[in-house]
């Protein structure tokens, strides 16, 4: 049996991240040379290239592109292997990717906190928010990302994880729609229009459960990928954006033209989690993060206000009062 050596491993992960021999020496602990000869070694390993030139830099061969994920997987869960499972975590000597997989609303209002206040501690970490199409927990098994955000409620069994905050849904109009110009009341919202946002294209939610028990059903006119795009929607048209509240935070320095009200049935909570998979419980990296990113986001949570609010001020109206919670 051919002996196999390990270190390759990591040599491989290092040189695919940096794309260069010699910033792969220095995290490396090698000289350029070295890592050349490693290099070679490698491609001679895997009968692939693996890295090859182009101007300046070297890009990753499609076999290689295949074997990244995979490759820093395996590479993560070997020091986890070989680490203490209580042994201190040094954040200034900390160097490692995280790939954290989330929607868009979420990179938009945590992503710029959880960067900032990491680098402080931990200035060698390094982040992959990775899109979130869908709810599929194979990335998590497969160890491709190593946290997945959202609701629990289809997750795997095995998958851990750990609540990060409760928002609920408000809806937004234009400034100037008439809408809120009287009291915002069940069939005065069920008779707009409105836009949502669904990944999967479903037509109906908890919104419409509740106002289903009073025989009313609201126009849905158009389905939308993102809640920045209904809230775009929503400033230049008549329609009724339907939003987790936390989405105003980070919109209101870059929207004008924008007001948000209390909905008027009652609605679930929504719950949004940190998931993870079982391999990474005992991983004191694993554990600083998600310590790391519970704080964070609670933080800017009790930082937001809540209730409604004019994301631009209307000089003409006052805001309503929202209804008391049912």
């Amino acid at each position: 049996m051919k002996k196999i050596d390990l270190n390759l491993l990591i040599a491989l992960d290092v040189l695919l991240d940096e794309r260069s021999v010699l910033a792969a020496a220095r995290r490396l602990g090698l000289s350029p040379s070295a890592t050349s000869r490693t290099l070679a070694r490698l491609r001679d390993a895997t009968g692939d290239p693996l890295l090859v030139q182009a101007g300046r830099l070297l890009v990753p061969t499609p076999h290689a592109e295949q074997l990244a994920g995979r490759l820093h997987a395996m590479v993560q869960e070997a020091r986890s292997v070989l680490t203490p499972a209580h042994f201190p975590v040094d954040p200034g000597a900390l160097e490692r990717i995280f790939t954290i997989r989330a929607n868009e609303g979420f990179v938009a209002l945590f992503a710029p906190t959880i960067i900032a206040g990491i680098a402080k501690e931990a200035p060698r970490v390094r982040f992959h928010f990775a899109p979130k199409p869908d709810k599929d927990t194979v990335p998590l098994r497969q160890g491709t990302i190593d946290l997945d955000i959202g609701t629990t409620g289809s997750s795997a069994p095995e998958v851990r994880s750990q609540l990060l905050f409760r928002d609920r849904f408000i809806g937004v109009v234009r400034s100037n729609h008439a809408l809120l110009n009287e009291p915002v009341t069940p069939e005065r919202y069920a008779s707009c229009g409105h836009v949502v946002t669904s990944r999967r294209g479903l037509w109906h939610g908890p919104v419409d459960d509740a106002l289903f028990q009073l025989s009313l059903k609201r126009d849905i006119v158009a389905i939308v990928p993102s809640f920045s795009d209904a809230l775009n929607v929503a400033r230049h048209s008549d329609l009724i954006a339907l939003v987790p509240s936390l989405c105003i935070e980070h919109i209101e320095a870059r929207q004008e033209g924008l007001r948000s009200f209390a909905l008027p049935v009652p609605t679930p909570e929504v719950t949004i989690s940190a998931m993870w998979h079982p391999r990474f419980d005992a991983d004191p990296e694993h554990r600083w993060l998600r310590q790391k990113l519970i704080a964070t986001c609670r933080g800017v949570k009790l930082s937001g206000r809540s209730g409604e609010r004019d994301i631009k001020e209307d000089s003409h109206s006052q805001p309503m009062r929202p209804p008391p919670e049912r």
